[in-house]
């Protein structure tokens, strides 16, 4: 009687080609139950014992193989002085290959978080990223600037957003970014990655290895400069919304195209869908929230209406990499125009330069980062930093980040990076 099955040998098979391996009583060799994982040969070939008293020889011809069935199997079980027996075999589905081995596809990989996990924040920093004389990120000033964010009560980051510099980085760069945060602050932060790209396989690369390094969302743009049609819109969206959840960031005057009300709308069906970053103005947030959509505000201007008077869920802000604590109250302790009226005039200096160049400037002239700039970004004039002082002394030095006195730096403080 045969007790056991044992694999003497490894025979290697390949898809239409011939293998065979001996067969001999009370040490049978055999190679399906452990490259198959299927009971149902060895089954089989129990029932055929009366023909295993002798060396027998299995024959096997494998057909077309895919990574989740064997299309076809015949074999045939001779005996010295026997005639041949044949059949055919069908694979069942599981037997080559278990689902737990099978690696996820794109829009099935798990993540940490849920859709209604980033609905729920209410400030969102498009944190700052600084850097080393060499062009390196500085992430001992990194970490300093995140930890400062946690302290003062802020609930996520954008990393390598606009105000982080992701234009001016490799992807490389960028998802080693995303995954330092992720596995220094991910467990006391929201790690929102700015995956999104004009090219709809940049994002769909960019976002999978950012999921696959942990973080809770992706921050998508529309395509820009190369504009698309309204449908093309909805499927580049389309394409990244499975992977995991999603803001939509819409910044006409930086992407040259609208994201009109239709296409988050149609995009809303999708359950990964978070909300949405709105740059337009007041008027198309509270269109969304009328509807049922979550909205961020993306302008620092205009969100302490945003949240309190159109229903917004809170802001993706800029001026929270300085001051975060009175950002917090803005937008957790009701509404207050007086420390909105307080604020204005510290986020209008940070918007007469494109940003990031002003946010650049006054963490450099707070002491809080070096004085370093990837160009073509460079510090705003000598009278400005000079502004920027007398703000900083009105609002409170105690309010912003850092421990250093500010000072005015003069223009031969900064370096300017070319390569990098």
């Amino acid at each position: 009687m045969i007790r056991h099955w044992e694999l003497m040998d490894s025979i290697p098979i390949s898809s239409s080609k011939a293998g065979s391996v001996i067969a001999k009583e009370n040490n049978l060799w055999v190679l399906w139950e452990k490259l198959l994982n299927s009971s149902s040969l060895l089954n089989l070939l129990l029932d055929k014992r009366p023909f295993l008293s002798r060396s027998l020889r299995l024959h096997f011809r494998l057909g077309e193989m895919s990574s989740l069935i064997i299309g076809h199997c015949h074999f045939c079980v001779e005996a010295t002085g026997t005639k041949s027996r044949t059949a055919i075999w069908r694979s069942p589905r599981a037997a080559v290959i278990p689902s737990f081995h099978l690696p996820m596809r794109s829009y099935e990989v798990k993540n940490r978080t849920f859709a209604e996990d980033i609905k729920a924040l209410r400030l969102i920093t498009a944190i700052k990223t600084p850097y080393l004389p060499d062009g390196r990120f500085d992430l001992e000033a990194y970490d300093a600037l995140v930890n400062l964010q946690i302290e003062n009560g802020v609930e996520g980051v954008i990393v390598g957003g606009t105000t982080g510099e992701g234009q001016l980085m490799s992807w490389d760069e960028h998802v080693m970014l995303i995954g330092h945060t992720v596995n220094c602050f991910g467990g006391s932060i929201k790690v929102i990655g700015n995956t999104g790209s004009n090219s709809t396989r940049e994002a769909i690369h960019a976002t999978e290895q950012g999921f696959a390094v942990g973080m809770h969302a992706a921050l998508h743009i529309n395509p820009y400069y190369g504009k698309t049609s309204i449908e093309g819109m909805i499927s580049h969206f389309d394409s990244v919304l499975p992977m995991g959840p999603t803001i939509i960031y819409n910044v006409p005057s930086r992407t040259g195209q609208d994201i009109p009300s239709r296409v988050i709308q149609s995009l809303a069906k999708s359950p990964n869908l978070a909300g949405v970053k709105e740059c337009v103005g007041n008027d198309r947030v509270k269109h969304y929230t009328s509807n049922g959509l979550v909205v961020w505000s993306g302008n620092d201007d205009e969100c302490h209406d945003s949240r309190w008077d159109h229903g917004a869920a809170g802001v993706i802000s800029v001026t929270s990499n300085l001051v975060p604590g009175l950002m917090r109250q803005l937008m957790f302790g009701g509404k207050n125009p007086a420390l909105n009226l307080k604020l204005m005039p510290l986020v209008e200096w940070l918007f007469h330069e494109p940003n990031p160049i002003a946010i650049n400037t006054a963490l450099a002239q707070l002491g809080v980062v070096r004085p370093i700039f990837r160009l073509p970004y460079v510090p705003v004039t000598k009278a400005k930093r000079e502004e920027f002082v007398k703000i900083v002394e009105e609002i409170g030095r105690e309010n912003f980040i850092g421990e250093s006195d500010v000072q005015v730096l003069d223009d031969d403080d900064f370096i300017l990076l070319t390569r990098y």
